[in-house]
């Protein structure tokens, strides 16, 4: 008997994967704004594909907690609150705070110069209260440690939910529900902890950092 190709399947992926880029991607940088209706014709047009991959694009980004579905009633962009701020602030810490144990050994001199100058930056910009813009480029900041930390499956749990996490710290309360002087302290341990290459002071900072517990 013939083998089945199963080249098309392949193909439907890959396409898949790069329209589902293509939403995240605006959805991350604003041009899809929160709560945007998303219709199918209209990502059709966009996108200049079928309704299948966009379809399967859509669910994997639901999955993730960038789009919301109600079989036949709407398919739209998440709308972070402010009562999901803080769970999905403190869950961030919880994975973060093993992915920087992992990372901190493992940096190469250029990569620790880079998380340094990038911890540095949003110090100061949270000092300036620029917290929205340090929570816009939040996925970004926390794909950093990720890329360095050398665990396969760890790596896989960071982009299968960070996008969305940190995608919901994009709330007008952001400085309120998370306090400069309670975070602020607590970064630039996290900073001199990268400085000294010490991967526990790290873990414990970017807890804190993350408003979790101590646990002394």
């Amino acid at each position: 008997m013939p083998v089945p190709s199963t080249q098309p399947a392949a193909e439907r992926k890959l396409l898949r994967d790069t329209v589902q880029d293509k939403i995240r991607d605006a959805i991350m940088d604003g041009t899809l704004e929160p709560g945007e209706r998303l219709n199918d014709d209209d990502l059709i047009a966009w996108l200049g594909v079928s309704r299948t991959p966009i379809r399967e694009a859509l669910a994997e980004l639901a999955r993730s907690g960038l789009i919301e579905m109600a079989p036949n009633r709407y398919t739209r962009v998440a709308a972070p609150t402010r009562d999901e701020l803080l769970d999905a602030y403190q869950t961030l810490g919880v994975i973060y705070g093993g992915v920087v144990r992992l990372a901190v050994p493992r940096f190469t001199d250029a990569e620790r110069k880079k998380v340094v100058k990038t911890l540095g930056d949003v110090i100061s910009r949270i000092g300036k209260d620029q917290q929205a813009e340090v929570a816009h480029d939040g996925a970004d900041v926390y794909a950093m440690w990720a890329d360095a930390c050398g665990n396969p499956s760890l790596e896989q749990l960071c982009r299968s939910t960070t996008d969305g996490l940190a995608f919901k710290l994009r709330v007008a309360e952001l400085a309120e529900v998370l306090p400069k002087d309670a975070i602020l302290p607590e970064l630039e341990k996290l900073r001199e902890a990268v400085v000294a290459k010490d991967p526990i002071a790290a873990e414990l900072a970017m807890e804190a950092v993350h408003l979790l517990p101590s646990r002394g």
